[in-house]
């Protein structure tokens, strides 16, 4: 196991480090740091979130979920998520993957093997795990392939779905699985995000969403709850004050913009709530950003 864990580490540190990249799978993400000082927020897709070295720290509403070297965090539906890195150093620093998880791929598995979703608990969209040998052994072997295109071509789909596989039945399995299956309580949420995603600078009535994705109002709050942790209207409030601090980074400019901008009709009330999540005001929140990243840049 260390030693698969060490070959990883140097695999995502070499891919963190090229300047271009001639073979990619889409959505991937390699992350290498050696600071523990800047939070970061928002939206996580269904995804295998591998921690080779140091350590991390997610939040998804009052849930917190921590994971380390050799093990993975996985989501399995769209969710507003809180990351901080709690362990990294110029020494060691910080060293993650992200895979996407492809529905499609899911689906597939779940036709040729007659898997069904197991048991059919409530799970959580989020969940964290020590990864196995087997698992930790098929994401080396998919790093190994960025060294060789040709063979990548021919070889990666299926060491992607290997890794898929092993995931599905793995200990978050049934919330995977659930993924790949149109009719489940998973894909059902999915879709909910998916329309507030599209409609979260506006006034939403849950009877519409419910109405959307074909349920009960009482059945549609069940089960997002279960998974996502809030109900519909926390979960809009969260993308929110995350596209409000994505703007006010990328470009700093009047508050009370940025507040109407993303559905608050109060700027009172959007500096509040701004407050109550992120810890500060925008205002200083975002000049707090700024100069973490001034900072590690130097």
């Amino acid at each position: 196991m260390r030693t698969t864990l060490r070959e990883l580490t140097d695999r995502i540190t070499r891919l963190h480090a090229r300047t271009t990249r001639p073979v990619w799978i889409e959505g991937m993400t390699v992350h290498v740091t050696t600071s523990t000082a800047n939070g970061s927020g928002g939206v996580m897709r269904p995804v295998l979130a591998l921690v080779a070295q140091g350590a991390k720290q997610t939040t998804l509403a009052d849930r917190v979920y921590e994971y380390r070297a050799g093990q993975y965090l996985v989501a399995s539906v769209d969710l507003p998520v809180l990351g901080r890195i709690t362990e990294a150093s110029p020494a060691r620093p910080f060293v993650a993957m992200g895979l996407p998880l492809r529905k499609s791929v899911i689906t597939e598995l779940l036709l040729e093997t007659g898997g069904g979703a197991g048991d059919d608990g409530l799970d959580s969209g989020i969940g964290t795990a020590d990864a196995d040998e087997e698992l930790l052994d098929a994401v080396v072997r998919l790093l190994r392939l960025f060294d060789r295109p040709q063979d990548f071509a021919v070889l990666g789909p299926g060491v992607e779905r290997e890794i898929h596989w092993r995931l599905m039945n793995g200990p978050h399995g049934a919330a995977i699985r659930r993924i790949g299956m149109e009719d489940s309580r998973v894909s059902l949420v999915g879709k909910a995000t998916q329309w507030i995603a599209r409609h979260f600078d506006r006034t939403i009535r849950i009877a519409d969403l419910a109405d959307e994705v074909g349920v009960s109002v009482a059945t549609l709050n069940r089960h997002f709850r279960a998974v996502t942790a809030m109900s519909p209207l926390q979960y809009q409030k969260q993308l929110r004050l995350q596209q409000a601090r994505l703007r006010l980074i990328a470009e700093p400019e009047d508050v009370a913009a940025v507040g109407y901008a993303v559905g608050y009709e109060s700027p009172s009330q959007f500096s509040r709530e701004y407050r109550r999540m992120f810890g500060e005001p925008p205002g200083r929140d975002v000049s707090r950003i700024s100069e973490v990243v001034v900072e590690v840049g130097a």
